[in-house]
């Protein structure tokens, strides 16, 4: 499946070969934007959900600012993250990686898994308003955030290695 990947996205990525850009845009292009999605957008994201959580009985009208806050931020980086996702491949196809291969690749596929999973919980109106699943929402997406730290790791690995 990533051979064939790989031979759909290569007339684009010899496209973006042929313009010559530098090298370090295109080995660090992808870590640099994705590294600012993750942490400042997801860090927010998480910090404004869990506080819209714990001011929710001392402060209400705080706690709904921080809510929505946290609901405004989110969907957008998880499309950010989706995009970026296919940005990546196409820097693997571009610099002539194998796209699949890596530990970077799954740990990416298990993060959009569980954000789309966790988006949901939430679409769903937490089942009802319930509290046990807006208690899952709040620690599953913590630990995605956790995962999103493994994730970078395993790409600064991959790209140290490119």
């Amino acid at each position: 499946m990533g051979e064939n990947l790989t031979q759909l996205l290569e007339p684009i990525a010899s496209q973006f070969r042929a313009l010559n850009l530098p090298e370090p845009l295109t080995h660090w292009g992808h870590p640099f934007f994705m590294s600012i999605v993750m942490f400042a957008m997801g860090g927010y994201g998480a910090y404004a959900g869990w506080k819209g959580r714990l001011l929710t009985a001392t402060d209400p009208k705080a706690a709904i600012e921080s809510k929505s806050e946290h609901r405004k931020i989110m969907p957008v980086m998880f499309a950010f993250m989706a995009i970026g996702a296919t940005g990546g491949i196409l820097s693997l196809v571009i610099q002539k990686h194998a796209v699949m291969a890596s530990s970077h690749f799954l740990t990416a596929t298990i993060v959009l898994t569980f954000l789309a999973i966790n988006s949901l919980i939430s679409f769903t109106g937490f089942g009802g308003n319930k509290p046990e699943l807006r208690k899952v929402h709040a620690y599953f997406g913590s630990g995605i955030l956790v995962m999103m730290v493994v994730h970078a790791l395993m790409g600064l690995k991959l790209c140290l290695s490119i």
